[in-house]
C-alpha cells in the first residue's frame, strides 16, 4: 500500500533506533534526493555545524509536520525580510529605530559601545544599565582584514559630536581584537573635551564573549568600569 505523499514523515516508534535514517533514504554523500542534500548542504553553512549534525538536523526538518517546518522557513523569511539595523545605534531593530533608542525614558548622556547586537542584550539582561548603546558590528582585526573602517565607528563619532553625551563605555570583548578595538576607539574620543571614557572592568575574564559570561558578572563589570588613561 502506497502512504499518502503529502503525509509527513515521522521518526519511526520500532526497529531502528529513533532519529536514524533507513538505507533506503540515504545515498552517496548522506542524503538521496537533491532538496535534501541542498538542505543538508545550507544547514552545515551555519556556524559550529558539521556535516553528521547537519545531516541529522535535515532528517528532522523532513520528518517535522508540514506545519511545524513551514512555521520554522516563515521565521526565518520574516528575520531576513523585517530585520534591518536601527539607523542610530546599529543594533537590530523592526523599525527605522530600536525600541532602546525611542524610548525617551534612557539616558541619553551615556553610550555603552559593544561589538554586536548580542553583546548588548547580555548587558540588557542584566537590568543594570539604562543608558543608550552603540553597535560597531564588529571589531579591529586587521589579520581577518577587518579594519576601522569597516566598522560603525564614524558614525558613534559623529553622534558624540552632536553634542550631549557626558560618558563613554567601551564594552568591546575582552580578548586581542576587544582591546585593540577599544585603543583605537580611546585615541578617536579623545578629541572630545570633557568626554569621560571608561572600560568595563575586567571581571569578565580575558578571551571570554559578553554573550557567554553570567548576568552577574557583565553587571559587576559595568558598575566596576574605570576610566582609560594613556
Amino acid at each position: 500500500m502506497v502512504s499518502n505523499p503529502h503525509q509527513p514523515l515521522r521518526r519511526r516508534t520500532g526497529g531502528a533506533r529513533s532519529g536514524a535514517a533507513s538505507p533506503a533514504e540515504v545515498g552517496p554523500g548522506g542524503a538521496s534526493a537533491p532538496a535534501l542534500q541542498a538542505l543538508v548542504r545550507e544547514i552545515e553553512l551555519l556556524p559550529g555545524i558539521g556535516r553528521k549534525t547537519a545531516e541529522r538536523l535535515a532528517y528532522h526538518v523532513l520528518r517535522m509536520p508540514a506545519e511545524d517546518a513551514m512555521r520554522l522557513a516563515r521565521a526565518i523569511r520574516d528575520v531576513k525580510e523585517n530585520l534591518r539595523h536601527c539607523k542610530t545605534c546599529f543594533s537590530i531593530a523592526e523599525r527605522e529605530e530600536c525600541s532602546i533608542c525611542e524610548d525617551a525614558t534612557r539616558d541619553a548622556t551615556t553610550i555603552c559601545v559593544v561589538e554586536e547586537p548580542r553583546d548588548l542584550y547580555a548587558i540588557e539582561a542584566t537590568a543594570a544599565y539604562r543608558g543608550r548603546y552603540h553597535v560597531l558590528l564588529g571589531a579591529f582585526a586587521p589579520l581577518d582584514g577587518v579594519a576601522p573602517s569597516d566598522l560603525t565607528i564614524d558614525a558613534l563619532l559623529a553622534r558624540i559630536g552632536a553634542g550631549g553625551v557626558k560618558e563613554v563605555i567601551l564594552a568591546m570583548n575582552p580578548n586581542f581584537e576587544g582591546d585593540g578595538t577599544a585603543l583605537y576607539l580611546r585615541e578617536k574620543l579623545k578629541a572630545f573635551p570633557g568626554l569621560r571614557i571608561t572600560r568595563i572592568a575586567r571581571g569578565v575574564p580575558s578571551g571570554s564573549h559578553l554573550e557567554h559570561v553570567s548576568r552577574a558578572i557583565v553587571s559587576d563589570a559595568l558598575e566596576g568600569r574605570r576610566e582609560m588613561g594613556d
